[in-house]
């Protein structure tokens, strides 16, 4: 019989925060959700609001906050380049003077903290695929650095509080991460193509559409984010969650035309800036250290991702 915990979700009300709320709750923990709505949506959570142990605050991790906690999840951060970009000052701010008042919180009470990072660490990798030891190809002056320099900046201060402070931390960097809740205009690949598909309109590929991704069910991820969050203290990260199968863009496109059923053509653009051509997770360590692999294919999580999409849209 495990204890309940009391857990803080930063970023609660978003696509991942809401799929951990729900799962932890299954689990018997109580959970505190703190979202400033800025990319996250009250209607991600609002099925859990009758739920006795489920506490939601609108608050910005900008700003410190005094909460009694045995574990926090920081999620709290805009993660598609159409938020990001749309106020990059605010983005870093909410990665790097988030992570400093979630630490401190963490450091005051006593919790053990996990941060959601980000396969931006890698920035266009130069290795593939992409492991933890690598120290990535980041361009820190582009229109993508606010984020995936935040990100590296916020996994910095995790260490530095772990060492100086011997804080317990966790940290993991996501990889491409899809499933329902995701926000339809997040201009992400997965949930562009169903939108246009859904709605019979072109689907648009950037470059030749060979660029390739790793998609992993929300699922999937949310079990590994829990299992790291579980593991022994010594096990501090960072340590990649993501899928490793690999698929072109193109592929993608002809996936969710077919569960669709949709008429839509391919029509292709140019390539924006900085955008990575290869994404892969190497999970080597998830798998060996955690016993975490991802479980639902392709197919699969796209059907119910576009089920999703079809009761929105």
């Amino acid at each position: 019989m495990h204890t309940s915990k009391k857990i803080l979700i930063t970023g609660g009300a978003g696509f991942l925060g809401s799929h951990l709320s729900e799962r932890l709750l299954e689990q018997g923990h109580e959970v505190l959700c703190v979202d400033n709505y800025f990319t996250g949506n009250k209607q991600n959570i609002l099925h859990l609001l009758e739920n006795p142990k489920f506490e939601l605050m609108r608050h910005d991790v900008t700003f410190p906050l005094y909460v009694e906690v045995d574990e926090i999840y920081n999620l709290a951060c805009p993660a598609s380049p159409i938020h990001y970009q749309h106020d990059p000052v605010q983005t870093t701010k909410t990665s790097v003077h988030g992570a400093i008042n979630m630490l401190g919180l963490a450091k005051r009470v006593g919790a053990k903290i996990l941060q959601a990072s980000t396969s931006e660490v890698y920035g266009d990798p130069s290795v593939h695929p992409q492991r933890e030891e690598y120290w990535g190809n980041v361009n820190p002056i582009g229109i993508r650095s606010c984020y995936d320099e935040g990100k590296r900046c916020a996994e910095t201060l995790f260490f530095d509080y772990h060492r100086q402070h011997s804080l317990r931390i966790k940290v993991m960097r996501i990889f491409n991460t899809y499933g329902p809740r995701m926000h339809p205009e997040d201009g992400r690949v997965v949930s562009n193509f169903i939108v246009q598909a859904i709605k019979g309109e072109p689907i648009t590929l950037y470059g030749d559409g060979q660029q390739t991704r790793s998609f992993c069910y929300v699922d999937d991820l949310v079990s590994g984010m829990i299992l790291l969050m579980n593991s022994a203290d010594d096990v501090t990260g960072p340590i990649n969650i993501g899928n490793p199968n690999e698929f072109t863009i193109r592929q993608l496109a002809e996936v969710i035309i077919e569960i669709t059923g949709s008429k839509s053509e391919l029509v292709f653009e140019p390539l924006p800036s900085d955008d990575p051509k290869q994404r892969q997770p190497d999970i080597t360590l998830a798998r060996d250290i955690l016993n975490w692999e991802p479980a639902i294919e392709l197919q699969q999580g796209i059907k119910s991702t576009v089920d999703y999409f079809r009761s929105v849209v």
